[in-house]
């Protein structure tokens, strides 16, 4: 949780346990890694699909990776 705490304002890279990613700024997060990220850019797999949204709420358990 301290490698995450360092990420804040920073962009992060997050790969769902689903078909999708998300880039955005790591505004903040809790102990379970539920994460709220602004200025983000979603993108869904297969088919390609981008979507842009000013801030989301990802569910820690849903979460694959951090890049």
């Amino acid at each position: 949780l301290e490698l995450i705490d360092k990420c804040i304002g920073s962009q992060i890279w997050v790969l769902m346990k689903t078909n999708k990613e998300f880039v955005g700024t790591l505004v903040g997060f809790d102990d379970f890694v539920n994460m709220v990220l602004e200025d983000v850019t979603e993108y869904e797999y297969p088919g390609e699909k981008i979507t842009k949204r000013s801030s989301i709420l990802l569910n820690g358990s849903h979460v694959s990776w951090l890049l």
